[in-house]
């Protein structure tokens, strides 16, 4: 049940685990959340449901002046179910005013059911995070990037999923003292949540990706998507796709790049016939060198990019593949 709003005090930190250790949108997340914390004057709680504790100790070592600690086996898998139940009742209990949760492929999909449960609201996908005049601001992008929208709620937990890579992560300081608490786990024995394999899918993250190729509707056949994974095998990068791919059913939606997928920031990022909507643009376009190969000259990707190729990717992917092995 949704709580008084005057008896709502701390920011809370939803960090969650990747690969047996912490996955990077927490230490983010706690660089964010320990300026809200210092803005409002209250502590900053990290709320860590993981198999194994071991790392906990990291957590007050990124910014957190609390750790609540929940272990269970049942949290080796991303099912959202016990997650959701014992954040709900960890939060019940403690009244927080801000809970923020990474926007990963699983927070995105934890978030609203935490939300629901608690009979408050969600603002998604947010870009930006701040305290004025004593209230806090959530700001994300709306109309497919076009405009900024600022959004305050008045019902606790004030709760929002931020981007990955929006924030700098907390400088690791090993002298920080911070507050370990164990809770006991709820043990959820309810119906699992079907997984879609799109979501768990390959084992590939292109928002960690230094070098980023990605095709669109340039691209004819879905078996074409080889030749774009020579050339990342060339480059030593990930492949990624535009929307209309993915919904097409070319490439799982672990690929794709823009406003609804994944939003990348790599050292470089090639398009290849991607002719550069908006809703693309929003993901890439902060991407350190863009090249752009496309057939028309037109194409609004060049406005966005530092090289620009007017060709067909047929012809000039395969050359620059020949370029980076020195044929």
């Amino acid at each position: 049940m949704a709580y008084d709003e005057n008896a709502a005090e701390g920011v809370w930190i939803y960090c969650e685990q990747e690969k047996g250790g912490i996955h990077p949108i927490s230490y983010e997340l706690l660089n964010k959340g320990r300026e809200l914390a210092e803005d409002l004057n209250t502590d900053l709680t990290a709320l860590f449901l993981t198999p194994n504790g071991d790392n906990k100790q990291e957590l007050v070592y990124r910014g957190a002046d609390r750790v609540y600690l929940i272990e269970h086996d049942s949290f080796d898998y991303p099912n959202e179910m016990p997650f959701k139940e014992n954040i709900v009742k960890v939060v019940e209990e403690n009244k927080p005013e801000i809970l923020l949760i990474g926007a990963t492929n699983f927070g995105r999909s934890l978030a609203p059911r935490v939300a629901a449960a608690l009979e408050t609201g969600l603002t998604a996908d947010c870009t930006g995070l701040k305290i004025a005049k004593g209230e806090f601001v959530q700001i994300r992008p709306a109309f497919t990037g076009n405009i900024l929208a600022h959004i305050s709620t008045d019902r606790c937990p004030k709760m929002s999923t931020v981007r990955y890579k929006e924030f700098d992560e907390f400088e690791r300081d090993t002298s920080r003292e911070g507050e370990i608490i164990k809770k006991e786990a709820i043990d959820y024995t309810g119906p699992d949540v079907t997984i879609l394999e799109e979501m768990m899918g390959e084992d590939v993250n292109i928002q960690e990706a230094e070098i980023v190729i990605s095709a669109g509707k340039g691209l004819k056949d879905p078996r074409d998507f080889k030749l774009i994974e020579e050339f990342c095998s060339a480059l030593g990068g990930k492949v990624g796709s535009s929307r209309p791919l993915v919904d097409e059913g070319w490439i799982s939606r672990n690929h794709q790049v823009g406003y609804s997928g994944n939003r990348v920031k790599p050292k470089l990022y090639i398009a290849c016939g991607i002719s550069g909507a908006p809703q693309h643009l929003a993901g890439m376009k902060e991407s350190s060198i863009i090249v752009a190969i496309n057939t028309d000259p037109s194409a609004p990707i060049f406005d966005y990019a530092d090289y620009g190729i007017v060709g067909d990717l047929y012809k000039v992917v395969p050359e620059l593949i020949k370029q980076v092995r020195g044929e």
